[in-house]
């Protein structure tokens, strides 16, 4: 099988997170440095997690194996090193990010959302770390997502939070199934996509099948995608960001929405997506149930394995021919409390995860998705013909259009669980209206935001 090495460099268009390493001499857990961390007033050139036995306490997210992985393969390097992680789905994060950073903070933690975190003083300020390790050095747009200002607007202010990889979504498809209905190659047209649904759906197949149960509203995904293909990537940021005046509540979203719901009327979606959860949407597409899922690249390495040659991945198409492509392509990002205890030491890892070779195989033959680091560091070889090359050469592709988004349930820290999932559910059941579901995020939203 032919083998190639991806390099490319991390583009300044997109909005992702960069680290380089640094490390001196310190014990474990250390606070030297820390106060100057906090305050962003100097550079913090000691952080390292010593000799002496440590145990980070980490809080992550389930179904993402990168961390873990990153984790054990720290340990082996530095056996002084022991993890205590625990792990909770996306929206049950959300909901427990305050209270789990108040009265027990970790060490490292998966953040959803960080402009109220900050407010609430919550996160430790990465500046002196920055600076430190060089950081700062980095083309500002890498860094932009986990800057908050004191208003609490995201793009501006100090660094609360970085990146332990780079995601990206788009649609991943079964390639055999594709083959029964004259798939030959993904659709360049929004278009063309309706009509790929409508065959998939006339010859018996199922055409998508998306989690939307429980606390997580997987239409989120689709929706997103369907809003870049009709608008603006960047008018979605200014509103995630918590930019003043931005809404959601947009013409082109309309169309957007209104799109997604036409798809769940004419049973494009698996009749059951609102009991579904994030297990049984993968179980079942790897088990050829469904055609199509919309999904991130955080498991292109685990359906190269599951699915070896069938499994395809394409950019959601634009409404327009020839329009430019934008999908959701963002760091997997981690943030260091502010009360804890071995703050150095999860810097430290922080800047290993971006610079040592294994890290780096890990982040893309497990991850499936771009290390953080120097565009010249090391990449490791992948084979043509796999879903991750796919998934990497579709984010150069976004880098290129400028397309890259946050996701959308990042814009508050309670607007996935408590509005966008229950508003999706709704939508799929036939119980709300796609101009009413804008209207009440909307208004949540716009209740959360303190200005």
């Amino acid at each position: 099988m032919a083998h190639r090495p991806i390099r490319r460099p991390l583009l300044a268009t997109l909005t992702l997170a960069g680290l380089i390493a640094a490390a001196a001499c310190s014990g474990p857990g250390s606070d030297a440095g820390t106060a100057d961390a906090s305050a962003g007033a100097s550079p913090v050139t000691n952080a390292t997690c010593g000799t002496e036995p440590v145990t980070m306490k980490g809080y992550f997210e389930t179904g993402f194996p990168v961390p873990k992985a990153l984790t054990t393969e720290f340990t082996k390097q530095f056996p002084n090193v022991t993890w205590d992680i625990r792990e909770d789905q996306f929206a049950v994060i959300t909901q427990n990010a305050p209270r789990v950073l108040a009265d027990d903070p970790p060490d490292l933690m998966r953040l959803p959302q960080v402009s109220e975190l900050t407010k609430d003083g919550l996160l430790k300020n990465l500046d002196g770390y920055a600076q430190g390790f060089g950081w700062d050095k980095w083309p500002a747009s890498q860094l932009e997502q986990m800057r908050v200002a004191d208003s609490g607007e995201r793009g501006d202010g100090p660094l609360y939070a970085m990146g332990i990889n780079f995601s990206m979504t788009g649609v991943f498809y079964n390639k055999k199934l594709a083959a029964q209905i004259g798939m030959t190659q993904p659709p360049a047209t929004l278009a063309e996509f309706d009509a790929v649904l409508d065959k998939a759906k006339k010859a018996g197949l199922v055409p998508i099948n998306q989690f939307n149960g429980g606390a997580t509203g997987g239409l989120a995904f689709p929706l997103q995608n369907l809003m870049a293909a009709y608008g603006d990537p960047a008018k979605i940021n200014d509103w995630i960001y918590q930019k003043s005046g931005a809404t959601i509540d947009t013409p082109a979203n309309l169309q957007a929405a209104q799109h997604l719901e036409k798809w769940i009327k004419a049973g494009y979606f698996a009749p059951d997506i609102n009991s579904q959860d994030y297990a049984t949407m993968m179980s079942r597409f790897i088990g050829g149930k469904n055609l199509f899922i919309f999904d991130g690249d955080w498991e292109s390495g685990n359906l190269d394995k599951q699915m070896a040659g069938n499994a395809g991945f394409f950019l959601m198409p634009s409404a327009t021919a020839g329009g430019k492509q934008a999908a959701m392509s963002a760091p997997l990002t981690f943030g260091i409390g502010s009360k804890s205890k071995h703050a150095d030491c999860a810097a430290f890892f922080l800047n290993w995860v971006a610079t040592n070779q294994q890290a780096r195989d890990i982040d893309v033959k497990i991850g499936g998705s771009h290390p953080m680091g120097p565009a010249d560091a090391f990449m490791p070889d992948v084979a043509k013909d796999t879903v991750t090359a796919a998934t990497l050469d579709a984010g150069a592709k976004i880098g290129q259009d400028n397309g890259a988004m946050d996701f959308i349930a990042n814009a508050t820290g309670a607007i996935y669980a408590k509005s966008w999932t229950p508003q999706l559910q709704k939508l799929a059941a036939g119980q709300q209206t796609p101009k009413a579901l804008l209207e009440s995020v909307q208004k949540d939203y716009e209740s959360q935001v303190k200005r």
